[in-house]
């Protein structure tokens, strides 16, 4: 049986991306944060699937983790926060908190899973944002975060293409998440509608992506948008 380890998995994306795993045969590990209210919920929906309480940004957790898996074949690196702001009015340690979990949680836990993926290879899955390509207002750090995780996905693509280990990354568009929470109904009308497509997509189709991308042995270093159009 393939083992998956899931970053950020008890909510939206993640969620979606551990029970799509779960119904192909993985056996999936989810990390998740600080949401335990979430994570009961996730637990008692997924049986099958493992969580485990880590910080992503912190080295040591990430090792405990992987103390705790005997072997991998799949990294879904999805944990991520967001911070809507204007750049002159974010402190450094918001843009410090936002790169360590969002670029620095990818780095670490694709560090110490490519140790254990080299004797047979396997795959990396990042998931990037629309925003870490175009860049959105109110958003600077959160899209540089994003941003970085594709400059790594793609670099890191070619180190590990001679170890049969591949890396891509995901691009979701507006996808109909807790995110979006903050959006009044006029507002989610307004953004739908400067999507071509007319709608946002689901945290099912974004999971149906990684899964692609997780099955692909001869697709690495690319970045697949999942965005209804929103940016072409």
């Amino acid at each position: 049986m393939k083992r998956a380890l899931v970053t950020g998995g008890t909510r939206g994306i993640g969620f979606a991306v551990c029970r799509l795993l779960a119904e192909e045969g993985y056996c999936v590990t989810a990390l998740y944060s600080k949401d335990e209210k979430s994570a009961e919920e996730a637990k008692a929906r997924l049986k099958d699937v493992i969580f485990l309480r880590a910080d992503v940004s912190s080295e040591e957790e990430v090792i405990e983790v992987f103390g705790k898996i005997p072997s991998l074949d799949l990294l879904v690196n999805n944990a991520g926060i967001e911070l809507y702001k204007l750049a002159q009015d974010t402190s450094f340690g918001e843009w410090r908190r936002v790169m360590d979990v969002n670029a620095g949680g990818a780095f670490l836990l694709s560090k110490y899973a490519v140790k254990r993926m080299l004797d047979k290879g396997g795959a990396i899955v990042n998931l990037s944002s629309v925003w870490g390509q175009t860049g959105g207002s109110m958003e600077s750090v959160y899209s540089a975060s994003k941003g970085a995780v594709i400059a790594f996905t793609k670099a890191l693509a070619k180190e590990l293409a001679p170890m049969n280990i591949t890396v891509n990354c995901v691009s979701p568009g507006v996808i109909d998440t807790e995110m979006m929470k903050r959006l009044d109904d006029e507002e989610r009308k307004e953004l739908a509608r400067e999507i071509p497509l007319g709608r946002f997509g689901t945290p099912e189709e974004v999971a149906s992506a990684v899964l692609f991308l997780a099955k692909s042995r001869y697709i690495t270093g690319e970045v697949l948008s999942v965005n209804g159009g929103f940016y072409i």
